[in-house]
């Protein structure tokens, strides 16, 4: 309801707290990452996808998100090894 209101600041209070009820369920913990990418709260997205590339090293999606979040941070060549291995880990290699 709130995505689709594009109130990503209401949504990210509504997550925080089900992410603090179920810690360990990566669901909840990245949608919490898009509402506070989504509402430029980008140290909070980036400390929680931190939290699910830690647990799960190999989730593409985090990589993914974690790589863009630190881009829109100016953090570019730090958020390339992410993008780098989140291209890897969805299959896409270039073609020779």
């Amino acid at each position: 309801m709130f995505f689709d209101a594009k109130d990503y600041a209401a949504a990210a209070r509504v997550l925080a707290g089900l992410v603090e009820e179920v810690p360990d369920q990566t669901g909840p913990r990245l949608l919490l990452t898009r509402a506070y990418y989504h509402s430029a709260q980008l140290r909070r997205a980036e400390a929680q996808l931190r939290i699910i590339v830690e647990r799960d090293p190999v989730e593409h999606y985090a990589r993914l998100m974690l790589g863009r979040t630190l881009q829109r941070q100016a953090r570019h060549e730090e958020a390339e090894r992410h993008l780098r291995l989140a291209s890897a880990l969805a299959g896409d290699f270039p073609q020779e």
